[in-house]
């Protein structure tokens, strides 16, 4: 398998060596920036217990909030499909962006013209200083994968992300896939 390198849109996934990682154990990344300066994403399958709801008390909205990383973790941070809606979107990759007007997302929540197929919220964020995500992919923390469904990045179920990340990387990654989270319950 060759090896990509980091770009903004493409997945980091974790390596089973990371596990005990409390942070990014089983983790799936979407990299919404990468430069010289340093990196940033969200975790994409690490659901928290609460909704926006919880957080937003002014919102009627009970979409699911997601442990985005450990960098941050008392800010809101959102990724959607939805451009044309949302002002002041950047672009990530191939029709996903990030953040955007937040008084807007709030309307548009209340009047019930968004879904949570539609964006998707995070506590937090996964940082990276400038090399740092170079030297984590030498120790082989990561597997950068292209994020072949870009468009259904959004609704795609949390629960078995990683797993199935690891079924399609094949090889041992399958054994992996079928492994405890902890091995010591094993």
């Amino acid at each position: 398998m060759i090896a990509l390198k980091p770009t903004k849109g493409h997945l980091l996934v974790a390596e089973p060596s990371i596990i005990g990682d409390v942070a990014f154990n089983r983790s799936v990344v979407l990299l919404a920036d990468h430069s010289e300066a340093g990196s940033v994403g969200f975790i994409l399958n690490k659901a928290l217990d609460f909704t926006l709801k919880d957080l937003v008390p002014d919102l009627s909205s009970n979409f699911k909030i997601y442990n985005g990383g450990p960098v941050e973790q008392d800010n809101l941070y959102f990724i959607h499909k939805i451009p044309d809606l949302i002002p002041q979107s950047v672009e990530i990759a191939n029709g996903i962006y990030w953040g955007g007007n937040f008084d807007v997302v709030t309307e548009l929540i209340n009047q019930n013209l968004i879904s949570e197929k539609e964006i998707r919220f995070f506590l937090g964020y996964s940082g990276w200083d400038a090399n740092q995500l170079d030297e984590e992919l030498n120790s082989h923390a990561w597997i950068v994968t292209n994020n072949e469904n870009p468009k259904d990045i959004i609704e795609r179920p949390y629960h078995s992300f990683w797993k199935d990340k690891m079924m399609q990387l094949g090889g041992e990654y399958i054994l992996w896939s079928n492994a405890p989270e902890n091995p010591s319950y094993n």
